[in-house]
């Protein structure tokens, strides 16, 4: 019976152990897939970036900014 109850204390320990190394490898893989996306939004933002100045480079204008149409809603709804 010793036997018997010294093989569950086993089996015990080495489902504990096995679980812990699961949570430690899904912890390990959560933070390479959040490095792994902000990698690729740089790389996405760089290369926005790039595609903006090659636009800007051939055509010799700057891109209109995203603020400017708002401000000239405000000037248009000021002159009604």
């Amino acid at each position: 019976m010793n036997i018997k109850n010294s093989g569950y204390v086993a089996l015990l320990a080495s489902a504990l152990l096995l679980m812990s190394g699961c949570d430690q490898a899904e912890k390990a893989a959560q933070q390479m897939l959040s490095k792994t996306a902000e990698t690729a939004k740089q790389a996405i933002d760089d290369t926005r970036k790039a595609a903006e100045q090659a636009l800007t480079d051939a055509t010799g204008l700057r891109l209109i900014e995203k603020e400017k149409p708002a401000q000239d809603n405000q000037d248009s709804s000021h002159t009604i």
